[in-house]
């Protein structure tokens, strides 16, 4: 009974349903309807850039053009470079330095100072003086004292003081010409070579400059002192002055060394005679040597020696 009623209502509800169903299926389809077709105007493409960090090319047409021409522009992302123009000369054309004297200047002036070390001690008399100094140290037993820079320092102001009157002269004959302009940098070199070259031979021995005369067999026949200045060459004067300063110095050192051998052999006779065998001399000759030294005014004696022992 109760099945017979409802069957009516089953059937109107199935169909209000169906009913829905086309409903929204017709809406479903009126979306997806193809719309009618426009004009041909032509048909713009834009291609998305995903790199935006990389340039694009664009192509315009440019007014003045054919029309079958296209100008082609890149944008860049950074500045153009700046450049000095169409110019293709070098760093050395721009700075001139083909052309410059001043820059031969230059360059001799840095050699000049790269080589001073070894003028200052080939060409001066920084090697008597320390060599006679290191002796000296050797000879009183202080291996320490005084330091080597005190005795570096002392010997390069003594030389300074020793050479003042050849600086002098060449300042006076090379270096004021040529700062006037009057002389070349090789002009201004030789003539300053000159005095430096007297000086060296009046301090060179007869024996180390007849050793290397001997050994260029070189033959100089000259009867007065500057006609032999004039004639010997500088590479020939500069190894015999530096073998005759070579032997002064040690000529010194050994002179030296007497009177503070002489404490060690008293010194060291004196321990034997008393038995005491194991204690070493020079403890007990250091003490000596060092009053010995003061008391004479061991320095002063010396330096005088050295700076007298020069001929100016």
């Amino acid at each position: 009974m109760k099945k017979m009623i409802f069957k009516p209502y089953i059937k109107k509800l199935s169909a209000i349903l169906c009913a829905a169903v086309m409903a929204v299926s017709a809406s479903s389809v009126t979306v997806f309807a193809v719309s009618e077709p426009q004009e041909e105007t032509g048909l713009v493409t834009t291609i998305p850039n995903l790199e935006t960090s990389v340039p694009q090319t664009e192509q315009t047409q440019a007014e003045t053009a054919a029309p079958d021409e296209t100008v082609t522009t890149t944008a860049l992302p950074y500045n153009e470079p700046v450049t000095d123009g169409t110019s293709n000369e070098g760093l050395l054309e721009q700075f001139n330095i083909n052309e410059s004297s001043t820059t031969i200047d230059l360059i001799l002036l840095i050699t000049i100072l790269s080589l001073a070390p070894s003028i200052l001690v080939m060409l001066t008399c920084f090697t008597r003086i320390i060599i006679s100094f290191s002796l000296l140290r050797n000879a009183m037993g202080v291996q320490q004292t005084p330091p080597n820079q005190v005795m570096i320092g002392l010997a390069l102001f003594l030389t300074l003081f020793i050479m003042s009157p050849v600086l002098q002269e060449m300042n006076e004959v090379a270096y004021v010409p040529y700062k006037n302009g009057e002389y070349t940098s090789i002009e201004a070199v030789q003539a300053a070579s000159v005095p430096l070259k007297e000086w060296m031979l009046k301090n060179t021995s007869n024996d180390s400059m007849d050793f290397f005369l001997g050994l260029t067999n070189t033959e100089i026949s000259a009867e007065t002192e500057e006609d032999f200045v004039k004639e010997v060459s500088f590479t020939l004067v500069v190894p015999a002055f530096i073998l005759s300063e070579l032997k002064i110095g040690f000529e010194i050192g050994f002179l030296l060394y007497i009177p503070f051998l002489v404490i060690d052999i008293i010194v060291s006779t004196l321990l034997m005679s008393m038995g005491m065998m194991m204690l070493p001399p020079t403890t007990v000759s250091i003490p000596f040597k060092l009053l010995l030294f003061i008391l004479c005014d061991g320095w002063s004696l010396l330096i005088g020696s050295l700076v007298t022992g020069f001929n100016t």
